[in-house]
């Protein structure tokens, strides 16, 4: 059975399943969306999705034979007729399973030939060479940021540079961006401090309170230090917003007035 690791990243060994000591770079891009590949014949087969004539009435997705697009319709009917034998969780496809078999069986085949970390899918270890390359391929059309997966530039789309807020409260029915604002909206309903300190009595909302009370009563864990002044940060993306006062960037744009800030929260309280 072969199985399509990654949408974005698409490769087969036709003679063998043996994993290869390295991977190679997605360099073949597709004209009418973000994908990449890494062989040209991929990026050929990729381009018949484009001109499908076997298309999903429900999202309007399209795919490149009959049996794909079958196999899709099960995401928006809710049949998954593919159970695991272990766990007995249920799959709308059999690559599905045996991905997640991997999972039980405890298989990474994919190994990374710089840090040796290990992966159940090509195209993750793909994805996770851009670390150690530096690669940041999918580059935002609006600001010119750039992004290491499709996914995050997905993400910073939908939360900088539109207004779509697909999450709601159930208890206010006030609308989100992401699931991790509603999770922390959410604790204000319910009072709940669900991270609490192994050290002492002190509770928490949000994980990443816990961890900077971790760094800064007892100190446990790690602080981000910048370069330039030597300021330490309890979290990455604390040290990423303060480096972007010394380059000077400012990323969030006002929709009313080209204001600018370094910070979607600067740009919130604007």
């Amino acid at each position: 059975m072969k199985i399509e690791a990654d949408s974005n990243d698409i490769t087969e060994y036709p003679h063998d399943d043996k994993p290869r000591p390295h991977t190679r770079v997605a360099d073949y891009s597709c004209t009418q969306c973000e994908k990449r590949f890494t062989a040209q014949r991929f990026l050929k087969r990729h381009m018949n999705v484009h001109s499908s004539k076997y298309k999903c009435t429900e999202c309007g997705k399209c795919f490149e034979s009959r049996a794909c697009l079958a196999a899709h319709r099960r995401i928006h009917s809710g049949e998954k007729p593919i159970e695991c034998t272990v766990c007995s969780k249920r799959f709308t496809q059999p690559c599905h399973l045996a991905t997640h078999s991997k999972i039980h069986s405890g298989e990474k085949p994919y190994k990374c030939h710089e840090c040796d970390k290990g992966f159940t899918q090509f195209g993750n270890l793909n994805t996770h060479m851009r670390v150690h390359t530096g690669d940041k391929p999918y580059k935002c059309s609006q600001c010119d940021k750039s992004f290491s997966q499709s996914g995050n530039l997905q993400s910073h789309k939908r939360q900088v540079h539109s207004n779509v807020r697909p999450y709601d409260c159930r208890f206010c029915g006030k609308w989100f961006k992401r699931t991790l604002d509603l999770k922390s909206h959410v604790y204000i309903h319910t009072g709940a401090k669900l991270y609490s300190c192994r050290h002492c009595s002190d509770c928490f909302r949000h994980p990443h309170h816990l961890k900077a009370h971790l760094l800064k009563s007892h100190n446990e864990g790690s602080w981000f230090t910048c370069h330039t002044c030597q300021k330490k940060c309890n979290c990455k993306g604390s040290l990423k917003d303060h480096i972007r006062r010394h380059e000077g960037v400012k990323p969030y744009v006002c929709d009313e007035c080209s204001m600018s800030f370094c910070t979607a929260s600067e740009l919130k309280s604007h």
